[in-house]
């Protein structure tokens, strides 16, 4: 069964934005721009990927599922398909409900719409973001890598957001890396939690 994986940059202090969406302050380049380009290159953007000329290829995911604010950035910039060839579900209550080619915009049930996902056959799901669809997904979420940055925030988008709710996860693998990032991969404790 497909998995729904949550990659994710934060700070030291489980920030995964500032107050005002930024993510400019988190390093760009390093050792760890290069695992992922090498380990997962379609969590580039598509603009990034043709900027670095990395090959197009899906390494770990073939779709990808964002909130309305994590999107907004790139539609805002005239980029209406950033991780092409990524199949892209973009919830949202607020733009437009609409398909085009492997793109899709709705406003129906998050946990739904992942449930039918992981019900198909292909590679793993990766939820690119952000807190509110994270917290939404919460129980659906099987494994999570957590980039951190060596950076404090002290205010911004939180990592989930929701309520008091303790879910157990194991740590599966670590890298360091010799800019500071660190990656966690931690695996919900049990395993599946179908």
């Amino acid at each position: 069964m497909r998995k729904l994986i949550y990659f994710v940059a934060t700070t030291i202090d489980g920030r995964i934005a500032g107050p005002g969406g930024q993510t400019d302050f988190f390093p760009m380049a390093g050792a760890h721009i290069a695992a992922q380009v090498q380990q997962l290159p379609e969590t580039l953007p598509r603009h990034v990927r043709e900027a670095l000329d990395v090959p197009e290829r899906q390494a770990r995911f073939d779709t990808v599922v964002m909130g309305r604010g994590t999107y907004q950035p790139a539609l805002s910039a005239g980029i209406t398909h950033p991780y092409a060839p990524l199949e892209t579900i973009v919830f949202s209550r607020t733009l437009p409900e609409r398909s085009e080619g492997n793109l899709r915009i709705t406003a129906a049930d998050p946990r739904r719409v992942v449930q039918e996902l992981k019900g198909r056959a292909g590679r793993d799901i990766w939820l690119c973001g952000g807190a509110d669809l994270a917290s939404q997904l919460a129980d659906e979420i099987d494994e999570l890598v957590v980039k951190v940055n060596p950076v404090l925030a002290g205010d911004g988008i939180p990592l989930l957001r929701g309520g008091f709710r303790p879910e157990a996860f194991f740590l599966r693998h670590h890298e360091v890396f010799s800019s500071g990032v660190v990656w966690l991969g931690y695996e919900r404790a049990g395993g599946s939690n179908r």
